[in-house]
């Protein structure tokens, strides 16, 4: 069996078994899951508000605006469904849980990012596919176009949280300093990119490529800009390289916490 096969088949048995463990307590979890659905739906109502006074803003319509909502949502459901610990990292490398998955002969970096999901994060992924269900284009082509974005955008948000959490095995406790980037990456993710000038884009093109995933609707769903994608596309797989890149290099210097557990 190949080790591709075997990574494959490892990633479908944890995300079953973070599913099983979840839904253990369903009420909670639909009660998680349905409060940030809930959340949500308050930015649609503040937006709506905006846009009935300033139907576009910079070429963006209300419409516009759903779609980078979708996209941003359900990546990001995505992500912390399927890969939750990307936002762990920096705990497990001070509290040394990390010696668990050491002891196991399994891709660290992969097994690390199934091994958890966020419940909360399924309301977003719902979120998202419901914002695109009532303002996207439903044909097939529309359809494909929006899966892409929501992968591309998935891989934007995992890798860019490996990279930063893993600053952990550098400058030790960086939970507060990898929870600040998430909530900046996050916020500059959902606002349309043409609002920001100057400096300030540039940055969300760099830096902090939240730029990617917000300018989404224009530059991939609305019309197909092919510098804007090749932009994208380059920029995730940097992000990748990257994040597995500097995750990896950490872990020569980490040190056992001595911890005592078992995984499957």
């Amino acid at each position: 069996m190949s080790t591709a096969v075997k990574l494959g088949r490892l990633m479908w048995t944890c995300w079953k078994l973070n599913l099983a463990g979840a839904m253990e307590f369903r009420l909670s979890f639909l009660l998680t899951a349905g409060m940030m659905l809930v959340n949500n739906v308050v930015w649609i109502f503040f937006w709506g508000l905006y846009f009935n006074r300033f139907p576009v803003v910079n070429g963006w319509s209300f419409a516009d605006v759903m779609m980078m909502w979708a996209v941003a949502t359900t990546g990001f459901g995505l992500s912390a469904t399927l890969f939750g610990n990307s936002l762990r990292i920096a705990s497990l490398v001070s509290s040394g849980d990390l010696d668990t998955f050491l002891a196991q002969p399994k891709p660290v970096l992969p097994h690390v990012l199934v091994s958890r999901m966020s419940v909360t994060a399924i309301g977003d992924f719902l979120f998202g596919v419901l914002v695109y269900l009532r303002f996207g284009d439903l044909s097939l082509v529309g359809a494909l176009k929006f899966a892409a974005a929501a992968l591309l955008a998935m891989l934007i948000y995992v890798f860019f949280h490996v990279l930063t959490q893993s600053l952990a095995f550098f400058i030790g406790n960086a939970e507060g300093l990898g929870y600040q980037f998430f909530i900046t990456f996050i916020t500059f993710s959902t606002y349309p990119s043409d609002i920001f000038r100057g400096f300030g884009k540039v940055l969300l093109f760099t830096a902090l490529p939240a730029g990617f995933i917000s300018y989404m609707p224009i530059g991939f769903l609305r019309g197909f800009d092919a510098p804007f994608m090749a932009a994208a596309l380059t920029a995730c797989a940097v992000l990748t390289a990257g994040g597995s890149g500097l995750f990896y290099a950490g872990l020569r210097r980490y040190s056992s916490g001595n911890r005592i557990g078992a995984r499957m």
